[in-house]
């Protein structure tokens, strides 16, 4: 069964695509013991969903119990509204851990068009898995969703005698190997748009941009996608980590180091996560780039716009906001300027409604945000699709937690195309901000090797 809502329908009409009424899911839950998450989600020809935290939440989907789309600058909302009438009445057995929830994510324009190589990817997406394996420290459990208790108990069943033929470890196996790379844009492109949003600061119509690029990677042989995850963890483990494939088309995926925001009840936890340098090939390297980023007054003052934003942003919809001290968040090959902030939710708010209030933040679009997504749609010669906009997870209490869809790439047959951007402000040195892109690229490239 394959529940849809939006899919190609004309703009605004929120019925099912099948013109059928939605009456609700259910679910049924069984604890079981580990399992590999990479054979779970590494079959083709079906939807797959894989998502972790750094806290320790991990969870694998399957299928497709319910599915969400909308399009243009309504789509927040939009998905809003189709959530309700899925979630409505949801009757589901099991812990809370191991409920339903809806994974997918958000292009970052308002425009976006599903094209190469994002065919398949709308400007929202969601689905509710049929299957969902999930790991937290309440244990591992596997959870069926269908359109009845008969039906979920069935799916269940199967889906759990299959399950324990299945390995608790999968190898990762080493990369397919690099073949070529090509960019979208040369370094002397890159030097004129810098410089060019350079003269919008200097004119006063800007304080900050973001700008990227992309790489497209050919490949030595197929990727194996859920493996390719699989090393991320073990690379940066106190990131995110996801996957998002409709087995037919492209399949994103990364290790994001930046949370967007996170709700459960009344209480949000975000983040900035702006100005980095790199990690040192020694300790003292090391320190000499940390002490370097600590006293630099435009990685601070790039920092402290973030910052400033995301607490406007969330201003006017907590009752309490706490700004903790900045500190370093240290990744493998690369280290940021780190801000955690916390709230107290004044009235009840869906997690998309805080999702669709802070993108795009500073670290990803620019202050004021409005010129800076002109800029960056008149600068980017790509489309990013659903780089650096919000991925994640909402359940039917709209509760849930999104990242930012950074350290990304999107898999087609044997090619990945991976997005990296940096933040420019008034000092800027093209080929510095050059260099920062390129070791943002590391993370995925490495593991393609």
């Amino acid at each position: 069964m394959d529940r849809t809502l939006g899919g190609r329908q004309p703009t605004g009409d929120s019925r099912p695509a099948d013109g059928s009424d939605d009456t609700g899911l259910a679910s049924r839950s069984r604890e079981l013991e580990d399992v590999s998450f990479g054979a779970i989600s590494e079959a083709d020809g079906a939807c797959r969903v894989q998502w972790a935290t750094p806290e320790g939440l991990e969870v694998v989907g399957r299928g497709v119990a319910a599915r969400l789309t909308a399009r243009g600058p309504e789509r927040f909302e939009t998905i809003r509204e189709r959530a309700t009438s899925v979630f409505g009445g949801l009757d589901h057995t099991g812990p809370d851990a191991a409920r339903p929830r809806a994974f997918g994510g958000f292009s970052f324009h308002d425009g976006h068009e599903a094209v190469a190589p994002w065919t398949g990817f709308e400007a929202a997406s969601f689905v509710v898995p049929e299957i969902l394996v999930s790991r937290s420290d309440e244990g591992t459990w596997l959870t069926a969703v269908g359109d009845d208790a008969t039906e979920a108990t069935r799916r269940l069943e199967e889906w759990y005698d299959g399950l324990l033929e299945l390995p608790a470890m999968r190898p990762s196996g080493a990369g397919p190997g690099v073949a070529e790379t090509r960019r979208t844009t040369p370094i002397e492109s890159w030097r004129t748009q810098v410089e060019a949003a350079l003269q919008r600061i200097d004119a006063g119509e800007l304080t900050k941009v973001v700008l990227a690029q992309a790489l497209s990677v050919d490949l030595e042989g197929p990727i194996d996608v859920p493996a390719t995850v699989e090393r991320l963890r073990r690379q940066y483990p106190n990131c995110y980590r996801f996957l998002i494939g409709d087995g037919t088309s492209g399949t994103f995926f990364g290790a994001p180091p930046e949370r967007l925001v996170s709700k459960r009840g009344d209480r949000v936890e975000t983040e900035a996560l702006a100005g980095s340098v790199p990690r040192g090939e020694t300790p003292e390297e090391d320190d000499d780039h940390l002490e370097r980023m600590l006293d630099s007054e435009k990685l601070r003052r790039e920092h402290g716009l973030v910052v400033e934003s995301i607490r406007n942003q969330l201003a006017p919809l907590a009752s309490e906001l706490a700004v903790d001290d900045r500190t370093v968040r240290r990744l493998a090959t690369i280290q940021h300027l780190q801000t955690p902030i916390e709230a107290t939710l004044e009235a009840d708010q869906h997690v998309l409604e805080l999702v669709e209030a802070l993108h795009p933040t500073p670290a990803v679009g620019g202050v004021p945000p409005e010129t800076a997504l002109e800029t960056i749609r008149e600068t980017e010669s790509f489309d990013r699709g659903w780089y650096a906009a919000p991925i994640g997870w909402f359940d039917a209490a709209g509760d849930g937690e999104f990242a930012v869809g950074l350290r990304s790439g999107v898999a087609t047959d044997e090619t990945v195309t991976l997005f990296a951007g940096n933040g420019i402000v008034a000092d800027s040195d093209p080929d510095e901000e050059w260099e920062e892109v390129q070791l943002k690229f590391r993370p995925i490239l490495d593991e393609l090797r």
